[in-house]
């Protein structure tokens, strides 16, 4: 007779504990124990316990292999959270560490393997070679791919969050701070437009002041006292937030036709533009993606979109400033190019017009197409590909933490035919998937990896680019100090990533079911070499971490005063600049209505969330191993010190970038 020391967690979300009878069996290499009901004195499994039970065997067992578990209904159906089950044999030998970290939903049984990372070619037992082909069955026939639209990335097959399984949707606590946070958002618009409505007109710009009740931030005050400057507005191309679309200009567009004398005045003394060009000071915004989209129709009256270019000039005294805008691509007599030196409401109607444009292009390409949607395909294919024991698995699981969920909410809830965006904003409806199916033609894996970005963008002498070096700084952490190192670990060779046949099968199902429609995506279907898997891992985590947080956390902050960011536009760009009035500019900015619910959706989807993990923090730990966990720890190590350097760089300025800052970057997409 042998006996067995079991502890088994169960989960600290509420409704994570069960009333329901649990038992277990051991299954060894030479035989399994008889089941056993775990059943202590008093209340087992509640939420957070870790509770310790004794199994006796007859027979031994020889080496463990795995942990079956079973719930069994006792009055009430009561589902159940396990995180773990630790089992330490007879005689004192070393305690194995079952990872489980899933839900146990109605009479079902579970079996759990103990936590040493293994590729397939790692297992040689035919139990162990069962157990790894029959999950990766279930859970194809769990989660499966699915068109939601064509020309965009393929997501996960499920028409709203409720068809998604247990174990990828959100906790009740987050589930309801997210109901409630949006009804909250809602609620103060309301109110807001009642005051408002029952006040004097929304005449003036002034009168977006009066919208900024309790939802506020540093930022967004900085904002409504600064946003009119034009160093500002340079500001914001590089750090706000989308601050991946500016690019240096060697020569100026055919379609846009600024001659020196045009921007003479704006430059430094003793210089012109043909020595800026040639200097490399000479940037460019360019909105192609946006010429021809069909615009929305909110409460019968059309919407309007312009598709801008935007000449800025880094300045040796004044920063990064716009020198010159014209706000459709084709030049003519009705397109003029908008300049400092014109009238003023002229000048700052155009740079409008150009941070309308942004709000399209953040939201809809840069946040919700290049992270969550490029995240999800990622989250789908290791489900499907890739067992709970493989160490990919293990290594990606938490940076996909509630994706799903959050994916699923988006699309019926924000970019649906009758979401926010039809609601609000000026690409809603139509335009939105067009001008996604737009940008997804354009993407290219080597845009996603940032030392490549910022190099094709010709970015890398743009001065107070904060975005550039933290993002650079995250990547670096990400890829040197943690992945390779995890990559090195579990794959000795090149030949051993060419021969895990589960990793070939999560590439496959990457490129060609995930990233399908896309010939120039430049991804191959294979794995050849620790550099390429470590590469791609590093896109993963970088896009679905610090990419994620540069395009999301700070939509409030640039998008709370209206002006400076408007989600629409109700009359269409100027074609004389002499005619711009005030009376102008208000009857195109967003109404009371369309900027109450901006100001309320940006508030919902960029604070900070109170369940957030972040980055390098793992609550569930798959990796069981002593190494793997060092490396982990190395990595926190390399975070603390680029959370150091972040935070003296921000000293004292008054206008401080911190949303890359380690803490405030989470694990995951979950907002």
């Amino acid at each position: 007779m042998e006996v067995y020391t079991v502890t088994v967690a169960t989960g600290t979300s509420e409704y994570s504990g069960t009333n329901n009878y649990i038992y277990v069996t051991l299954v060894g290499e030479e035989g399994e124990s008889e089941r056993t009901l775990l059943d202590n004195p008093g209340l087992d499994f509640c939420r957070g316990a870790v509770d310790q039970y004794k199994v006796t065997t007859h027979s031994h067992l020889g080496s463990l292999l795995l942990v079956r578990l079973q719930k069994q209904r006792y009055w009430l159906e009561d589902n159940w959270f396990c995180r773990y089950v630790t089992v330490e044999p007879p005689g004192g030998d070393k305690v194995l560490t079952f990872p489980c970290y899933r839900w146990l939903i109605g009479d079902v049984e579970v079996e759990i393997r103990e936590g040493t990372a293994k590729t397939l070619k790692d297992d040689s037992l035919p139990q162990l070679l069962a157990h790894r082909k029959t999950e990766l069955q279930e859970r194809q026939t769990t989660y499966r791919w699915v068109t939601w639209a064509p020309g965009i990335p393929r997501c996960i097959d499920a028409k709203t969050e409720a068809d998604l399984p247990q174990d990828a949707r959100f906790d009740n606590e987050k589930r309801s701070d997210f109901e409630h946070s949006l009804h909250y958002a809602l609620l103060e618009l309301s109110l807001k437009k009642m005051a408002i409505r029952f006040g004097k007109s929304w005449s003036d710009l002034d009168d977006f002041k009066r919208i900024f009740w309790k939802l506020r931030s540093p930022i967004a005050g900085y904002c409504m006292e600064h946003w009119k400057e034009d160093s500002f507005f340079g500001y914001q191309c590089m750090n706000g937030c989308n601050p991946r679309m500016i690019k240096r200009c060697k020569k100026l567009p055919d379609n846009f036709p600024v001659v020196a004398d045009m921007v003479q005045s704006s430059m430094a003394p003793r210089t012109n533009l043909d020595k800026e060009l040639k200097a490399g000071n000479i940037y460019l915004l360019d909105y192609v993606l946006l010429d021809g989209i069909p615009t929305n129709t909110i409460r019968g009256k059309p919407q309007y979109i312009a598709a801008p270019l935007c000449l800025l000039y880094q300045h040796p005294d004044n920063g990064l400033i716009p020198i010159a805008i014209q706000l459709e691509q084709t030049p003519g007599l009705d397109t003029p190019i908008f300049l400092p030196r014109d009238p003023p409401l002229a000048w700052l109607l155009a740079k409008m017009w150009v941070r309308h444009a942004e709000f399209q292009v953040f939201q809809l390409l840069s946040h919700l197409l290049r992270t969550h949607l490029v995240v999800e395909v990622f989250c789908v294919a290791t489900l499907r590909q890739l067992p709970a024991v493989h160490p990919i698995y293990k290594l990606l699981a938490p940076h996909l933490r509630y994706t799903l969920e959050i994916n699923c909410r988006g699309r019926t809830q924000l970019i649906s035919p009758n979401g926010i965006f039809k609601r609000v904003v000026s690409t809603g409806g139509d335009g939105l998937l067009i001008l996604s199916q737009r940008e997804y033609k354009e993407l290219t894996y080597c845009s996603l990896q940032p030392t490549n970005d910022f190099t094709d963008r010709g970015v890398s002498q743009l001065k107070n680019y904060f975005y550039r070096e933290h993002s650079l700084m995250m990547w670096e952490a990400i890829l040197r100090y943690f992945v390779s190192g995890m990559v090195s670990l579990f794959y000795q060779s090149d030949q051993d990533v060419q021969e895990d046949l589960e990793l070939q099968a999560w590439i496959r199902d990457i490129s060609q079911e995930g990233f399908t429609e896309l010939p120039n995506f430049g991804l191959s279907s294979t794995l050849s070499t620790r550099e390429e898997l470590s590469t791609l891992l590093s896109v993963s985590i970088f896009t679905s971490t610090a990419q994620h947080a540069a395009t999301n956390n700070g939509q409030f902050d640039w998008c709370a005063w209206v002006p400076n960011t408007p989600c629409t536009m109700r009359h269409p760009p100027p074609t004389d600049k002499d005619a711009v009035t005030m009376e102008m500019i208000m009857a195109t900015l967003p109404d009371v209505s369309q900027s109450c619910v901006q100001m309320a959706i940006t508030w919902h989807l960029g604070r900070a969330q109170p369940d957030a993990i972040p980055l390098g923090k793992y609550t569930e730990e798959h990796f069981t191993e002593k190494r793997a966990r060092e490396l982990i720890d190395r990595f926190r190590a390399e975070l603390k010190e680029i959370e150091g350097h972040i935070m003296s760089q921000n000293e004292g300025l008054e206008l401080q970038y911190l949303y890359l800052l380690p803490s405030r970057v989470e694990n995951s997409i979950t907002i």
